[in-house]
Formats: structure tokens, sequence, C-alpha cells
């Protein structure tokens, strides 16, 4: 009797975590954080942006729902739209931990892909259904497709890395991420509030947010190992180098001058380049920041760590 009492009973109904089941949250994980990441995008109504080559005139209210802003002047956009989603994915998958983790981790992959897939074929039937028949119309659906399929690849590295389980690579990923998102916070507030009624700090604090968020990332990556210190190098380097990319491609792709012009656009492209990764392209002070933010970060660990007690050998 006694005996029975002390024994623990599992009862036999309890769910148990099959790859099955862990392979179907996986997914679910990775369909919530790829829509997740379209949330922007898909509040303001996904109306398709005015196109320049459209080939009947329409009004704005009355193009058709794309589930992607497919436009020369959205590129970026399109860039933080699909890499947060895949980066969303990754980090709920590295949260949750699960004793399967490459199973689940593939599979939100699946979640995340089928989702964005299936947004880029319908925003490209969109476009294609209603733009102009002619050569340039065809040169920017060509230009349009490689843009998002370059997105799509980065939204799958982004899942890759925040589902590790290093630390190192993590921090990598929000290196990777951390542009892109100030810019998909943003376009949360333009989904609110219209393009036109952005608050006027809104630009100003969005931009301190991505050395805001790698300057964290590398208090809590550590610098111990080689591995380590390359990812401090890679990240401060991304840090500077993105916003310029997001500013050359922004200005390039937005104007009309040297349209269709491949030879002047790159030109245009390399010479904004240089000019924003340069001393007054304005990346400098973001860089310090995050440096500051990580070498407190440093200290902060460093003096918690000799505070706490020391554990009684036995």
């Amino acid at each position: 009797m006694g005996q029975q009492a002390t024994e623990t009973t599992v009862p036999d109904n309890l769910p148990a975590h099959t790859p099955a089941r862990d392979a179907l949250w996986s997914v679910l994980i990775g369909v919530l954080a790829a829509i997740l990441g379209l949330g922007p995008w898909l509040i303001t109504g996904a109306r398709l942006p005015l196109q320049n080559m459209w080939a009947a005139g329409t009004a704005p209210d009355q193009m058709p729902v794309s589930l992607l802003p497919l436009s020369q002047y959205e590129l970026t956009t399109i860039v933080a739209l699909l890499t947060v989603g895949g980066a969303a994915a990754g980090l709920a998958v590295r949260l949750w931990s699960p004793a399967r983790r490459r199973l689940a981790v593939w599979c939100a992959a699946a979640g995340v892909l089928g989702v964005q897939f299936t947004a880029t074929v319908q925003s490209f039937t969109v476009v294609g259904g209603g733009l102009a028949d002619a050569a340039m119309a065809r040169l920017y659906f060509a230009g349009l497709l490689a843009g998002v399929v370059a997105s799509l690849a980065a939204s799958l590295v982004a899942l890759l890395l925040f589902s590790s389980t290093s630390r190192a690579l993590v921090a990598w990923g929000v290196g990777l991420v951390a542009v892109p998102f100030g810019s998909w916070l943003v376009e949360w507030v333009v989904g609110f509030v219209g393009a036109t009624n952005i608050p006027a700090a809104v630009p100003s604090v969005a931009r301190w947010i991505p050395a805001v968020l790698v300057g964290c990332a590398l208090a809590w990556c550590g610098v111990r190992t080689w591995p380590r210190a390359v990812v401090w190098l890679a990240d401060l380097a991304l840090l500077w180098v993105v916003p310029a990319l997001f500013i050359s491609v922004n200005y390039v792709l937005g104007t009309r001058v040297a349209a269709g012009d491949v030879q002047e656009m790159l030109l245009m492209s390399r010479q904004i380049l240089a000019a924003t990764l340069g001393p007054a392209g304005g990346a400098l002070p973001t860089v310090l920041l995050a440096l500051a933010i990580a070498a407190a970060g440093l200290g902060a660990r460093s003096v918690l760590a000799r505070r706490r007690p020391a554990v009684p050998a036995e």
C-alpha cells in the first residue's frame, strides 16, 4: 500500500511530442511569422502601388490587391517585410528549443517560404497582368522579380541564423536584419497613420534602432573567442554598409532620370554609395553607439559575474 502511494503514475492521455506534432507546430510558427512580417503592408489594405508602366490609367484606391508592394520605390520595404518574417520564425524556434531542432527549423522554413512564395506568385501575377506590353515593362518585371528572389533567400538565411544554438550566429543574424527591422517598424507607423502623417520624431528614432539592436546582441554574444570577435567586426561593418546600400537603392530606383539606362544607373549607384559610406554619410555615430552599448553590456556582465556567489565545493 505504501509503495503504491509513493509511485508516480503518468496518465496515458498526455499528448506525446511526436515528430508529426513538432513538425505541425513548426509549420504553424513559420506561417504566423511570415504573416507578421507582411503585417505592416497588409494593414494598409495591400493595394498595389501606382505603376509608371501600367497599361491603363487607374486611381490609387482602384489598384488591385497585391500581397507585396511591388514597385521600384518599395524594394527596400520588400526586403524588410520578408527578412523580418524569416528572422521571427528562427527566433521563435530558438526560444522553443524543441528536441528535434533540425526538423523544426526546416518545417518552420517551409511555413515561412510557403506564405512568402504564395505572396510572390500572387503579386507578380497581378503586376504581370496590368503592365503595358513593352520592352521596358518586361525589364521592370524581371528586375523586381530578381529583387524579390534575393529577399526570399535573405529571409531563409535570417531564419537559419536566428534558430541556431550558437550565440555568434544569432548575433550575426541580428546584424543582418537590424536595418531592415528598423524600416519594418517605420512601416507599421506608416500603415496606421499614413505616409503623410508620420510624426517628425519617428525617422530620427528609427535611425538609432539598428545600433541599439546590434549593441545589445554583441554584448549578449561576448567576445571571448575569435569567431565572436569576427562577428563583432561583421556586425559593425553591416551597420555601416547596409544603410548606405538602402539609400543608394532607393535613390537610384526612385529617380526617372536614368530609368532604363543600366550603365547610368550603375554609375549613379556607385557615386551615391561612395558618398554615403564616407565620413559625411552619417553612419559613424550609429556604429559608435552600437560599440558603446556593447562595451557597457560586457562591463555589466563582468560585474554581475564577479558578484555572483561561488558554489561551495562538496
